[in-house]
This record gives structure tokens, sequence and C-alpha cells, in this order.
């Protein structure tokens, strides 16, 4: 066999492996954009916030026994699938997809082993919460045709549905031994009775009624308008009507009196799902509730140094209630001034931006004041541009009172929300033509408001934080988070009552009672969730050490931070395992 024979055969099996690593390629993306469509039918209310209208006029009931089997046999039916697959034919990117699916499936079907169904309504999280603002009719579900008004209608019937379950749930739950607090209860029938208003002009269901489109006709207008008089009159007030008196009287009488779910049968292994859930780690309650002792403990040194710093020889509350009432810290009286702030933070730290990022979005980015019908109770927050470009990422600052507007924390604000926070990891998200479509709209808030707090860190090497004030701001906004650990783990594991988890956190932050009270019952309704900020951010901050100690003077910021972002929200786990493997790389 001559030397050219040779090079033939080794070409040929070389061209065969390639043809067989893109069929494998081609194969496993189908399955991953076939659970995607799948995946938009079972959750139809996920592809309406996604701009997808093909299911926007129902609503699966998923409280009843048979949606749950359908979920169980749907993720069931995907790992089976993925698990054909020998990750040792998938390329990098695939295998990825293929370990961030195998989570998605694993998690849920974690989930539906659990009794979720038992209490379907919190004041915080719930689905009257979101349909509530997709009624507005200035939410993700559209109102620009009269099949959009039709489709709504025919989405409420199967809400009310949803409702019937939902109080047919709560009263086995009542009878088993899952049940809310009772002070989560006292804040839910409050919303329920908003909706129990018979003026059509004040009502919130009524107001896609209020709103049409200049291009109907007067004939749409009436036909849709008495259509949802009848909706609003004869089936939503009954509904909240009925569901409201349940859980006034019956419910809140059967409600329970501890705080945590450590008081279920399954409580304790419930918290270790939640923690699996919500900070993509194997960690452990107790592992997590030290580190936000300690986390507390540090931040408060900290916090004492900027207190000794500015001149200030009160103790740290006192210097809390201080930074709130400085008069040099609310210096605006035009709200144009307060955005005009935002925007002048925005330049001052372009400069070291471009050092520290190579990989940065083309989407466009804004500074907004929040809309006025929203804005008194409204948080900072970022609203992501469009997957096409055509609209901007919009870092929206609710600004009801300008003499009552203490921007101590814009700088730590901006960098969370806007640049290099939210704004850089979802618009690179959304705009990486690499990732199947499931991976472009994922959320793990580990990894997303993990990034999002480690953006706040990196303030003083964008040329920020040069103000003491400035800086407190952002150990202010940490500690918040550092607390979550400890109340949250307290709460559900150690049996802390609402009581006393209220004031450990009025012990070391700044905050207000009434915003405190607020928070704990948060964590109450939705446990284990507030743990993913704080975690996912030591996570990033730990793999930065491990690169720069490991790599020297080959470590470069850029780079670091373009292997962070540039797949996208993906779990901690599988984050580490790509950071350490592009260490060893080296």
């Amino acid at each position: 066999m001559n030397k050219l024979t040779n090079l033939l055969i080794i070409f040929l099996i070389i061209f065969s492996s390639c043809q067989t690593d893109k069929e494998v390629s081609l194969q496993i993306n189908k399955v991953f954009e076939k659970y995607y469509q799948e995946n938009l039918i079972l959750y139809p209310l996920k592809a309406t916030s996604q701009g997808d209208v093909r299911y926007n006029d129902f609503l699966p009931n998923n409280l009843t026994d048979e949606f749950r089997n359908n979920e169980k046999v749907f993720y069931s039916n995907y790992l089976d699938q993925l698990n054909k697959f020998d990750d040792n034919n998938l390329n990098e990117q695939d295998l990825l997809s293929k370990k961030v699916l195998l989570w998605e499936c694993n998690r849920n079907l974690d989930r539906l082993s659990f009794n979720e169904q038992f209490t379907p309504l919190n004041q915080m999280w719930t689905l009257q919460l979101d349909i509530g603002q997709y009624a507005a009719g200035l939410s993700a579900q559209p109102f620009k045709t009269v099949k959009d008004y039709n489709n709504w209608l025919s989405r409420i019937d199967d809400y009310l549905n949803w409702l019937k379950t939902a109080e047919n749930r709560m009263r086995q739950g009542m009878v088993n031994g899952y049940v809310l607090p009772k002070s989560l209860i006292k804040k839910v029938i409050p919303q329920l009775k908003t909706i129990l208003n018979s003026n059509l002009e004040q009502n919130l269901f009524y107001s896609p009624a209020r709103q049409f489109p200049n291009s109907f006709n007067e004939s749409e207008k009436s036909i849709l308008a008495e259509k949802y008089e009848i909706m609003v009159l004869k089936k939503i007030i009954p509904a909240y009507q009925k569901l409201h008196d349940f859980m006034k009287n019956e419910y809140l009488n059967n409600g329970r009196d501890s705080s945590g779910i450590d008081v279920f049968e399954d409580g304790l292994s419930y918290y270790e799902y939640s923690i699996k859930l919500y900070t993509t780690t194997d960690m452990s309650s107790d592992e997590i509730h030290n580190i936000g002792l300690k986390e507390v403990a540090k931040i408060s040194s900290e916090m004492e140094l900027i207190k000794e710093k500015v001149g200030f020889n009160g103790d740290l509350k006192s210097f809390f209630n201080y930074v709130r009432e400085l008069d040099q810290l609310i210096p605006f009286n035009n709200p144009n001034q307060v955005i005009e702030n935002f925007n002048k933070i925005h330049k001052k730290m372009m400069p070291q931006v471009n050092s520290l990022f190579g990989l940065q979005p083309k989407t466009p980015f804004e500074v907004r004041r929040t809309e006025s019908f929203r804005e008194a109770s409204a948080s900072a927050e970022y609203n992501p541009g469009s997957l096409d470009g055509t609209r901007p990422g919009i870092f929206y600052v609710p600004i009801p009172d300008v003499s009552k507007y203490n921007f101590f924390s814009d700088e730590d604000l901006f960098l969370h929300e806007a640049i290099p926070g939210h704004h850089f990891q979802i618009s690179l998200q959304q705009e990486n033509t690499s990732l199947p479509s499931f991976r472009k709209s994922l959320w793990y808030s580990a990894y997303g408001e993990g990034w999002a707090l480690y953006s706040e860190s990196l303030g003083k090497e964008l040329g920020l934080y040069d103000d003491p004030y400035q800086y407190f701001g952002m150990l202010s906004a940490e500690m918040h988070r550092a607390i979550r650990l400890v109340v949250d783990t307290g709460i559900h594991t150690k049996g802390w009552s609402r009581e006393k988890a209220i004031q450990y956190s009025l012990e070391n932050e700044a905050e207000s009672e009434a915003s405190i009270t607020s928070e704990i019952e948060r964590y109450m309704a939705n446990p284990g969730q507030a743990l993913s900020y704080k975690i996912g951010q030591l996570k990033i901050r730990e793999l930065r050490s491990k690169a720069e100690n490991n790599l020297g003077d080959k470590f470069d910021i850029k780079v670091f931070h373009e292997k962070i972002l540039e797949s996208g929200c993906i779990p901690l786990k599988l984050l580490e395992e790509k950071i350490e493997m592009w260490i060893e790389s080296f």
C-alpha cells in the first residue's frame, strides 16, 4: 500500500467521522427544537410572553392530575430521547445543550413528586397575579385585532376553570395539611377584593374594552364591549367573590401559624429541591446559612469602614438613617436630572467597559423613567430588547417623587440592571445564533441574578465608587442579598418565625420595617428563590479567583467574561465545569 493510498484512507476516515458528527448534531438539534415547540404548547403563557401568538386563546389547567401526568410523560420522554445520544459523539455546544435540557427535565420531574398543587395561590408569585397583568391590556397578551380580543375571552374561560380547581385544591390541602401561613392569606384576600368592583370603568378585567385600537369600527367596538361586560359582571366577579369569601372565612381559619415549610411532612425534602432549583447547586441549607452569617459579618465590617471614612460618629444603624436623609444625596428637583445622572454614569464607565469586555451586545440600550401608571409601586428594572434587535433594552427608573429621590446607590443600580449586568447578559444570550431556541429564553436566577450582583462588584474596576456614599450603596445592596441566605434557610429549616426573621433583617440593614416584612413574606411564599442572587455571585467570583490564581500572567479578564457570558443562562454546576475546562486548556 503506497503513501498516497494511506493518505486517502485517512482522509476518508476523517471525512466519514465529520459526516457522522454533523448528522448527530442535526439529529439532537431536531430534538431540541421539538422540545421547544411542544413546551410552548404545554405552557402557552410562555409563548405569549415571547411574542408567539399561536396559543393566545387557551390556558391549560395545571392543577389537575391529568395535566401533571402530561408533564411527567413529556419530561420523561425527552429524558429518554436525550439519553440515546452518546456524549462522545457530540460537539462542545451540543453537549452543553444536552446537559442543560437534562437539567430542565430532571428538575421538573423532581417538582412533580411534591404537592405544590395544594397551595396554588399566594400574594406574590401565582397565576392570578400574572393574569391580572395580562388583563390590564398592557402586558404580553396583545389587544391589537378583533381576534386578539376574542382570544382573551377564550383564555379567560379556561382561567375560570383554573380558579374553581384552585379552591378545590386548597380544600384538599386543608384536609391533608398543606395550607398557607395566615399572614400570607391575609395578603391575598385584599388582592382578590380589588377585582370585585362592578364599575366597569374601574375593573381591571374590563381594561381592554376601555382602550380599543383606532382601527376598530363602531360595530366591532360595540360587540366586544358587550362581550367584555358579560365576562366581567357574569363570570369574573362571581368567581372572584366565591374565592374571596372562601379564603376570608374557611381558609384563613385553617391557615397555619408557622412560617416555614419544614412543618410539612415532606417540607425539608421540598426545601432541598428548592435549593437545587434556585441555586443550581447541591449545597445544603446549613452550608448556605453559615455562608450567609459570614457574609453579613464581612459586609458589616466594610460598612463600618465607610462610616468612619465620612466621619460619622454614631452606630451603623444610625448611619443608615443618616445616609437616607442626607441632603447632598437628594439633590434633584426634576425627574430628567435623575435620568441624566444615569446617562453620566454610563458615559463615565464606558472606557473601562471596553477594557473588561471584548464581547458586547449589539442590542441598543436606553434609560427611561417608569411610566406614571405604575411607577408608584414599581422597582427599578431591566426590560430586554427584542430578539430581532428592533426594540432596545430599557432600564426603567421609577421617580414618583423626585424631591425624595436619594441617589446614593445609583452607580450600583446601573451596574446591576443595565451595564454590564442584565443588559449585557440577556442581550448576548438573545443575540447568540448558535444557541438552540429553548436556550435563548432560559432563565436561571442563580446565573442571571448572580451575574448582575457580580457586576455590582466591578464598580471600582469600571471607574466608579470613588464617592464613599456610592460604595456604601453597593455594600447595602450586597448586604440585602447576604441577609437572604440567613433568613430564608432560618425560616424553612431552623424553625425561625416570621417575626424573628424580620427582627434579624432590621438589625442588619437600612430597609424600613414595612419593606422588610414584605421581603420576609416573599421568602415564605417561595422557599429558596432568594438564595440564588448571592450564591450565583459568590460562584462567579470564586471562578474568577481560581482562573487568576491558576493562569497568572495568562489571565485575561476580557476572555474570562466572554467565557462566562457566551453560553447564556446555564446552571452554576455546568458553568463551573466549563470554566474549569477552560482553565485546564492552558
